[in-house]
């Protein structure tokens, strides 16, 4: 059972939400970040989850020092929205998957001290991802939880995301499992739009040519009906019956 302090000391211990240190190392760390970010973002959108970045996650209530910022972290079971930061013993969970945008600088906070910290937490999955291949040759390199040991992912595939991950470039791709669809980052979704929108003009453009085409076919069976009167009409003036004419 987690012990809670009490109010009045609870209420005099400050957990800051920033320390002036950049976001990310590089423009590809951060692109990753940002993209990873919105991306589970709008995947989950309709579920009882939030997605953070780059938030201090406080782990040990009353000691404000205890606290690391994953680059990307996935709760489920919590209200949805945005946090300033992220106390586990308020919210009442652990992360559920957890991604670090890693770097050589990086390798032995995120591949010792994190994993050890995240194994310990009990968050069910650890993504690292390398964009630059400094030191993951495959760019990325995932944990997940069996028992209390981490066990490399070998896979792919994240369990409790029900995702397949792959590599595109210097992003991490995600694929729903049962359907194969991607999730679109978002110069995609633009790109996707535009072929919408252009396949729907299109379309539309057809149903007009279409249309007009059965017009003129309608109004030259009509003139064509029109001269066979005539014709008849000119024949019957010459005394000569047009529907006895074989």
């Amino acid at each position: 059972m987690t012990a809670t302090l009490p109010i009045s000391v609870e209420s005099e211990i400050f957990y800051p939400s920033a320390d002036g240190q950049p976001v990310a190392e590089t423009y590809d760390h951060l692109y990753a970040l940002l993209t990873t970010l919105e991306v589970l973002k709008q995947y989950l959108a309709d579920r009882q989850a939030t997605v953070l970045a780059n938030q201090f996650l406080y782990y040990a209530q009353g000691f404000p020092k205890l606290r690391v910022a994953p680059d990307v972290m996935v709760i489920f079971d919590v209200a949805p929205g945005g946090r300033d930061n992220y106390k586990i013993w308020e919210e009442g969970q652990v992360p559920t998957v957890i991604f670090e945008m890693t770097s050589f600088g990086t390798k032995g906070h995120d591949e010792i001290f994190k994993k050890t910290l995240y194994e310990q937490l009990g968050v069910k999955e650890y993504w690292l991802f390398d964009p630059k291949a400094e030191w993951i040759e495959q760019k990325l390199r995932g944990y997940r939880l069996r028992g209390e040991i981490y066990e490399y992912i070998e896979d792919g595939r994240s369990e409790p995301l029900q995702l397949r991950l792959a590599i595109e470039g210097k992003l991490i791709a995600f694929y729903q499992e049962h359907t194969g669809k991607k999730l679109l980052i978002a110069d995609e979704l633009v790109e996707a739009l535009r072929q919408e929108v252009l396949a729907r003009q299109q379309a539309e453009e057809r149903a007009e040519q279409e249309s007009r085409r059965a017009e003129q076919e309608h109004q030259r069976a009509e003139q064509a009906q029109l001269e066979i009167e005539q014709l008849k009409a000119k024949l019957r003036s010459l005394n000569v019956d047009p529907d006895t004419i074989e």
